[in-house]
Formats: structure tokens, sequence, C-alpha cells
């Protein structure tokens, strides 16, 4: 608190308002743990993993 102000408030005597539903602090997911980050492109690989399973998986 301001000690040469005595009337002033501090950040934390401040009202926030946190009804906003939209208010985002962090995101769900950051832009390096992406296929893009990791170095894979965005297609995927699942068509080849399935067409590559091992005999013992069916």
């Amino acid at each position: 608190m301001n000690t040469e102000d005595p009337g002033a408030r501090g950040d934390d005597d401040r009202p926030v308002d946190l009804s906003d539903d939209d208010f985002l602090v962090l995101p769900e997911q950051t832009a390096d743990d992406t296929d893009r980050g990791w170095g894979e492109r965005a297609g995927g690989s699942d068509d080849w993993l399935l067409a590559e399973r091992p005999p013992h998986w069916d």
C-alpha cells in the first residue's frame, strides 16, 4: 500500500471482475506441443501405423 497517500488503494484492494467466461489465462496447448512443434507433418501417420502393425496384434 502507498505510505505517502493514506487514502490511496493498493493493487490488493482493487476489485477484479472475473465474470467474463472468455477470459483466457493460459492456452490449452503450447505451440511446441503440436505436430509441427515436434517436427512432424500435420497429416499424421495413422494409415502407415495400421498397415505396419505386427501380425500378433490380429
